[in-house]
């Protein structure tokens, strides 16, 4: 590893940092539970609803995961009122630009929350900021309604001194939220003391949609079929890296029995305009911002404005907000009637910190976390509210056993049965669909999955399910459990070329394999619609001997391909796990598959991801001019613009999945994608369980590789060269020195943030291109925010303004720019800007044009792209990769937020290094942070299922 400046470099004199072997602390143990990633300190607090974004792999506000709105979803329309408000707010901010996308809260970004309890006490970790800037910036305290605010049949009947009298209770309301914020007051003085406003306007009655009903049905366990799109939670903000997250209204709660009455206060009633219009009059009675009124109106339903005036709290829901800000608004429309105790206010929050821990990665959460979370908010009696939120369906109830190592063996009860002591888990219905959703597929295709058939046509005898990963001819060595920390692909047009697809049967058919039933694709990947359907149904399916597995198997690139083969011979699902270079191990399985008669495509997490596949797949067999269309994305196999399309029962046509990046799904996408495979089909999830978890809840590759439900391949092919040997010692919890003789890695130490920004400027546009040969264009930045001075936001004013200079007049953006587009949550596609009219903002992306509608640019879907955060550049590789490393970053840094982000370059990497022994100290001592999910027990529990004996045994 070269410490030395590239070529044309002057040296600033300060000393190289430590980073090396002799300053790391290899034998330190980890950190109990998982040191979580923390802000960097220096940052400063955000303002209330000032917008800011996070490292979760999206970058668009109005991209995030967004929750549907009332009466799409029947599962959202049976919780009732208490999930109405349930969505996330965009509290504070984090380190992950996406979960779900982007910005809502000040100038502090980048916080990573530290466990379960800090992801619901200050929002999440892995979250992108939702919600326009505008609408969210200044909260209620911001927007005193203007005479244009109090227009409608409600307004006209006011007065002129009733209008000043509601602006000047508006202003003291603003200054009584701020003093909340600042810490001047406590949350509880705020609803004793804050100054009664003008009466307002009477609720008419509540949507329908948002009824509560105490006696609905629990979930199904799995949803009847896929569908075209998983729901979505909505967008979180990132968070300021002073420290552990605030806690909004920190301050102790009223004493027990202090709660004041629920019932709206008593006023006339009032008539509403329909949709929006509507909407801004409740704003403007409530002091809060006009333009939260659209997205209040999409989120709640077409009589938001009677809701929001029955149920303020409800305010919760809309993508910006933050409980101190709805608690303000609240205060404002209901008056004394308006208290910390109050029901409605306990529901919201339920369902609001439920919602902020799935940003933060979270599918479930302990109900000691939660109850916790809400006494933090001065909620009198936490216990009585989740007892409502439960008996209202907001909210299920787990029991998760507890299995730690070194715990001894469960005690056996009066009845000899085995005292398993357990966890209490609550959460969203959703997700918990979605996990045992993905559950229950996994097990059907490993029940349905018909074994290699035998040299006579019989079944061969394959492993069992849940056997070990040592098993002969069908699996590898187990591969440990995964040390990766955190996406949300969503099953949406892809925006990136559509790649010409066949039905996966034309190598087969060179080799003389059947095909008969098959239906007939163009070239363009459209299904001839002259095929029966009934009779492509009912076709027989292509099924390959034992013998034949084996010949393709002989022929295998590496020892390691060869296992994968066997073992998706003999199993219906295999865990792939494998660095880059073991990439080209699922290749060499398609093509063989393939080459069988198989209809087997391989999918990525990103077009970059299948870029490379493709190339792979070529490498593989030179002359199947048609194998490079089995590489798609995940996004565009869902949405059937890439791939072979579904079969008249809707699920996808193929006998072969492999899942490249699989430690990018999360639980929702995951959960759409297995739902799609129909029974017997070979799913192979194949990743490099040292990365970062996905964007969006759940840890599914981590999950499936410790619960040990199928075989396991670990890949033995190394990355070669200086990056592949440094990355490799860092995913052992290992920072060496490494020789770089072609200036492969170089370090360069900076002392504080400045100095990064313009060394990292120098490097892109300067040093790299002269000594390497690499362009601008073609360099990467990636650092751990958005939010600081060194982060995203910095990086890229500075590199625009070297690069490409300009007025911005496009939105900000101008001609050439190089942005980061982020169609959904989890997924940032890198383009070029070319332009812009009326349609919106025009894109150059990887060759494909790309229009932004404008109110999408306006929202944040669309960043400048030069720097981008980890997450974000997960799935993705560059030739040069720049990772910058503030001091203000310490704090931020784990295992695997460095193995991301230094695996990223393919042939050089610079790394500006100002964190001193932070960088070692993360890397040996902090492999990841912890999620709580259900996932690896259910898994388990279908194991210990499938194992039990019969009552006739």
């Amino acid at each position: 590893m070269s410490t030395d400046r590239l070529a044309g470099d002057t040296p600033p004199g300060q000393e190289a940092a430590p980073g090396t072997a002799d300053a790391q602390t290899p034998g330190a143990a980890a950190a109990p539970g998982g040191n979580t990633e923390a802000a960097a300190p220096s940052r400063t607090a955000a303002a209330p609803g000032e917008a800011v974004a996070s490292d979760d792999g999206t970058t668009a506000p109005g991209n995030g995961p967004e929750k549907a709105a009332p009466g799409n979803d029947p599962a959202e329309a049976a919780r009732g009122d208490a999930t109405a408000a349930a969505a996330p707010a965009n509290a504070t901010a984090t380190d992950d630009g996406r979960t779900p996308p982007q910005d809502a809260t000040g100038p502090g970004e980048d916080a990573v929350a530290s466990g379960p309890e800090d992801a619901v006490a200050g929002g999440p970790e892995d979250a992108v900021a939702g919600g326009p800037e505008d609408a969210v910036a200044g909260g209620p305290e911001a927007a005193a309604p203007g005479p244009e605010a109090c227009t409608g049949p409600a307004a006209a009947a006011r007065d002129t001194a009733a209008a000043g009298s509601a602006q000047a209770s508006a202003a003291a309301l603003a200054a009584a939220v701020r003093a909340v914020e600042s810490g001047e007051r406590s949350a509880a003085s705020f609803f004793n003391d804050a100054p009664r406003p003008a009466k307002p306007a009477a609720p008419a009655g509540r949507p329908t949609q948002g009824a509560p009903s105490s006696g609905s049905p629990a979930p199904e366990s799995r949803p009847a079929g896929p569908a075209p799109e998983p729901a979505r939670q909505q967008p979180a903000p990132e968070a300021g890296p002073a420290g552990p997250p605030v806690v909004d209204g920190g301050a102790p709660g009223p004493a027990a029995g202090a709660a004041a009455p629920t019932g709206p206060a008593a006023s006339p009633a009032a008539a509403y305009a329909p949709g929006a219009e509507g909407v801004r009059q409740v704003l403007a009675a409530g002091g809060a911002p006009e333009a939260l009124a659209d997205r209040a109106a999409e989120v709640l339903g077409e009589r938001a404005a009677e809701a929001l005036r029955e149920d303020p709290w409800q305010l919760l829901a809309v993508p910006g907000v933050r409980p101190e800000q709805a608690d303000g608004f609240a205060r404002a429309l209901l008056g004394p009637a308006c208290g910390p105790g109050d029901e409605r206010r306990a529901q919201a929050l339920v369902g609001w910190l439920l919602e902020q821990a799935a940003l933060a990665g979270h599918s479930a959460l302990e109900a000691s976390a939660l109850r916790a979370a809400l006494a933090q908010r001065t909620v009198p009696d936490p216990d009585d509210a989740l007892q409502t939120a439960i008996a209202d369906g907001a909210v299920l109830v787990f029991q998760d056993a507890i299995e730690e190592p070194g715990r001894p063996r469960p005690v056996t009860d009066e009845d000899g049965e085995e005292a398993q002591p357990v966890r209490i888990l609550l959460g969203l219905d959703r997700f918990a669909m979605a996990e045992e959703s993905v559950a229950d597929g996994l097990a059907r295709l490993l029940n349905t999955f018909e074994a290699a058939a035998g040299p006579e046509g019989h079944p061969a005898d394959g492993p069992a399910p849940a056997e070990d990963a040592t098993a002969e001819d069908a699996t590898a060595e187990a591969a440990p459990a995964p040390a990766a920390d955190e996406a949300h692909p969503a099953a949406e047009t892809d925006a990136t070329p559509a790649a010409d697809t066949d039905n996966g049967t034309q190598a087969g058919a060179e080799a003389g394999r059947p095909s008969a039933g098959l239906p007939s694709d163009h070239a363009d990947g459209t299904i001839d619609d002259s095929t029966d359907a009934t009779t492509t149904a009912a076709a027989r399916p292509v099924r390959p001997s034992s013998a034949e597995w084996e010949t393709v198997a002989a022929d295998a690139p590496s020892p390691s391909a060869a296992e994968l083969i066997r073992a998706a011979a003999h199993s219906g699902l295999v865990a792939h796990t494998g660095a880059e270079a073991a990439r080209a191990e699922p290749a060499a399985l398609l093509a063989a598959a393939r080459s069988l008669g198989l209809r087997a495509f391989g999918a990525t997490h990103t077009e970059n991801g299948r870029r490379r596949l493709a190339t792979d797949l070529t490498e593989c067999a030179p002359g199947a001019s048609a194998l490079g269309t089995a590489a798609v994305t995940v996004s565009a196999l869902l949405s059937g613009q890439q791939g072979p399309g579904r079969d008249a029962d809707g699920a996808l046509a193929l006998d072969l999945l492999v899942v490249l990046d699989a430690p990018q799904l999360d639980l929702e996408t995951a959960a759409l994608l297995v739902e799609s495979l129909p029974d017997g089909t070979r799913l192979v999830l194949s990743g490099d369980p040292g990365v970062l978890w996905s964007a969006g809840p759940g840890r599914l590759f981590a999950d499936l590789l410790a619960a040990r439900f199928c075989p396991q391949v670990a890949s033995r092919t190394p990355d070669f060269g200086p990056i592949g040997e440094l990355v490799s010692g860092i995913g052992i919890g290992e920072l060496s020195q490494v020789e770089a003789p072609g200036k492969e890695v170089v370090i360069v130490p900076v002392r504080d943030a400045g100095e990064a920004v313009h060394r990292t400027v120098q490097l892109v546009a300067d040093s790299v291109p002269r000594a390497l040969g690499v362009p601008a264009d073609r360099t990467q930045v990636i650092t751990v925010g958005h939010g600081g001075a060194a982060g995203t936001r910095a990086l890229n004013a500075a590199l625009k303004e070297r690069l490409n200079p300009g007025p911005g007049r496009f939105g900000g953006f101008d001609p050439g720019d190089r942005v980061a587009y982020a169609p959904a949550p989890g997924r940032t596609v890198p383009g070029t800007v070319t332009g812009a009219d009326a349609a919106g903002l025009r894109l150059d992306c990887d060759g494909t044009a790309v229009v932004v509608p404008r109110e999408q640019v306006g929202a944040g879907a669309v960043r400048h792209g030069w720097a981008l955060t980890a997450h974000q550049a997960a799935g993705m590789r560059w030739p040069a990769a720049v990772v910058v490393l503030p001091g203000d970053a310490a704090d931020g840094l784990t295992r695997a937020w460095v193995y991301t982000a230094f695996s990223r370059g393919e042939r050089h990497l610079s790394v500006v290094q100002g964190v001193d022994q932070a960088l070692p100290r993360a890397v040996a001592e902090v492999p990841l942070k912890e999620r709580t999910t259900r996932l690896r027990t259910l898994l388990q529990q279908s194991v210990q299922t499938t194992q039990e004996p019969s009552p006739a045994d």
